[in-house]
């Protein structure tokens, strides 16, 4: 190739690239989901969400996203029984992956996010876990709070009883007044 031909080959690659750097972009935000424990046997409890947003950050409604489950190992399938579902962003740019069955398998997942809107694309993903129970918090020697806050009431209520009892079982005490067979003294107990 001689040094003219050179010259323009350079000239047209950095027009080109000047040409992809200005050209409009399309931006995927994760909302909600992201490093989500989903347990099986429940109904999904944070369901995917993305924000679709123009290079400038302004939101995009009317953006078409497909979201896309795995077709094997953990995952599932939406309401309609398939792998993938198509949802347009509201006012907000936002679209949300409404009602997914969780499979039987437990395990990392991704759900493929795809965005389109006027000729443009972006992609995604959100990572997901699948779990056969989620861990509730737990207070000392793995007990639940809610069961360490009954016993509690518990031993206050017992110990509650037995002060009560101490201070009104049967005996002498100035507080009570006591009648006893024979003749009537009027004052306190001797």
């Amino acid at each position: 190739m001689n040094m003219k031909a050179q010259s323009i080959f350079l000239v047209f690659l950095l027009f080109t690239n000047l040409l992809r750097a200005q050209e409009p972009a399309l931006h995927i935000a994760v909302v909600a989901g992201e490093g989500a424990r989903q347990q099986i046997s429940e109904k999904v409890r944070i369901e995917p969400a993305v924000q679709v947003q123009d290079q400038s950050g302004k939101s995009i409604e009317g953006a078409a996203v497909v979201f896309t489950l795995p077709s094997s190992g953990p995952g599932g399938t939406f309401e309609n029984g398939s792998h993938s579902l198509t949802v347009s962003t509201d006012t907000l740019g936002r679209a949300i992956a409404h009602g997914i069955h969780l499979n039987r398998l437990k395990g990392p997942f991704d759900i493929r996010v795809t965005a389109t809107y006027q000729e443009l694309t972006a992609t995604a993903a959100i990572s997901q876990i699948s779990v056969s129970s989620v861990k509730k918090s737990s207070g000392p020697f793995g007990v639940s709070t809610k069961t360490w806050v009954l016993v509690t009431l518990g031993v206050l209520a017992i110990a509650g009883g037995i002060v009560a009892y101490k201070q009104f079982k049967a005996g002498p005490n100035p507080n009570i007044l006591t009648a006893t067979p024979g003749i009537p003294v009027v004052g306190g107990p001797k």
